[in-house]
């Protein structure tokens, strides 16, 4: 039986079908123009909500439950890249870059949040936004550029790998912090959060491969009906114990492995990428453009402070396994750009209503550098080249 259509249904449909034939306009445009699609998803957000163009009203609930799909999809399959050997070899080896990374891009962020008169748990928000660049962002601008065989790329992705499990650690405390009360049940629920994400990532590590072999199936359907339960539900387990949805699917995907891993790609991919557009478009839609214009200049200074910061990070952790200035450069640029985590950290502050400029901040700050970070990073080698021929140039008129 076909179900009668209603006024609200039809309204639902047009919505939604206008929001996606915008998104897959605006996505041919991202791919013309050789930049990230995510700041154009979010200027999408920005004018479907309050004070844009056009506000959406009927499709805002499908679209923040798909928000919500969109983000265990990002981190799950963020988590297929790794596995548990790479994690405990990348936590082994490239432990002091990790550091560094961590002192010097979680700080400013900090810093800037204190001298703003900012409540000290939206300071360390704003520290999670500076501190993680955009896995995302760099994996694919590793691939267009040809760079993934390059010999800085292994320690660029060690450096994200790292930042991942800080995030596995933060958004837990952040998730207590967030709850307030009696600092007795708060460190109580901090703790179980943690011990559940550390537990849940020594199974992940230790049991990866039966885990792998139970969930995999040569059916599409019941291997994409596997997994979307299993990381929905480990996702809901995961919230619930204060540890945050995105971390619970980040595990699952560190979990999988073997053909498991590799049909789970490919089957999830375009669901990914679906609701993961409606995930920005959700955190845009949430963000007046009339508060951005007071934020860009802030979100300017705190871009150019990062950027180098970045480029400092990237540069010395390369130069410590004895990589050549060039490519210290590239390491440095690719991990300028910030992109999804930073926008799921920034929501986590919307939705507790922490700090009202902080959303607009972080909207600002996550445009400039998901789109500079990876001009900068395509403008590494033709700077290298030029100076390379200054060099050579000054030589021959010494000689």
């Amino acid at each position: 039986m076909i179900l009668a259509a209603t006024p609200g249904s039809a309204t639902l449909l047009l919505e939604l079908g206008a929001i996606l034939v915008a998104l897959a306009f605006l996505g041919r445009l991202a791919a013309r123009f050789k930049v990230p699609s995510i700041p154009l998803y979010l200027l999408a957000g920005l004018a479907v909500g309050e004070g844009g163009i056009f506000e959406l009203f009927t499709a805002r609930d499908f679209i923040e439950t798909g928000a919500q799909i969109g983000v265990i999809l990002l981190l799950l399959l963020l988590g297929m890249e790794f596995t548990g050997d790479e994690l405990t070899a990348s936590l082994r080896d490239h432990a002091p870059a990790g550091a560094v990374d961590l002192v010097l891009n979680f700080t400013p962020g900090v810093v800037l949040g204190v001298l703003l008169g900012w409540d000290i748990r939206a300071a360390l928000l704003l520290g999670g936004i500076t501190y993680i660049s955009s896995s995302g962002i760099i994996a694919r601008l590793l691939s267009d550029l040809g760079n993934t065989g390059n010999r800085e790329t292994p320690v660029v992705l060690a450096i994200l790998v790292t930042e991942d499990l800080v995030m596995a650690l933060y958004l837990p405390l952040m998730a207590g912090l967030l709850i307030g009360g009696d600092p007795f049940d708060i460190g109580l629920e901090i703790s179980i959060a943690i011990t559940a994400v550390v537990a849940a990532l020594v199974l992940a590590i230790k049991f990866g491969n039966r885990i792998s072999a139970a969930v995999f199936h040569r059916s599409d359907e019941n291997l994409l009906l596997s997994l979307l339960g299993i990381a929905l539900v480990v996702a809901g387990i995961a919230e619930h114990l204060q540890a945050s949805a995105a971390v619970g699917a980040f595990l699952v995907g560190i979990a999988l492995n073997g053909p498991a891993e590799h049909a789970a790609r490919n089957i999830l991919g375009p669901l990914r990428d679906l609701f993961a557009a409606m995930f920005f478009v959700f955190f845009g839609l949430q963000i007046n453009p009339a508060d951005l214009p007071p934020a860009l200049g802030i979100a300017a200074v705190l871009a150019v402070v990062t950027a180098a910061s970045k480029l400092a990070t990237g540069w010395w952790s390369a130069a410590r396994v004895g990589i050549d200035w060039p490519g210290r450069l590239r390491a440095g640029t690719t991990l300028m750009a910030r992109g999804e985590f930073s926008i799921v950290i920034a929501g986590i502050a919307v939705a507790d209503g922490i700090e009202s400029d902080l959303g607009p901040l972080a909207a600002a700050y996550v445009l400039i550098l998901a789109v500079g970070g990876p001009l900068l990073t395509r403008a590494a080698d033709p700077i290298a080249n030029w100076i390379r021929r200054r060099n050579r140039d000054s030589r021959a008129v010494s000689a």
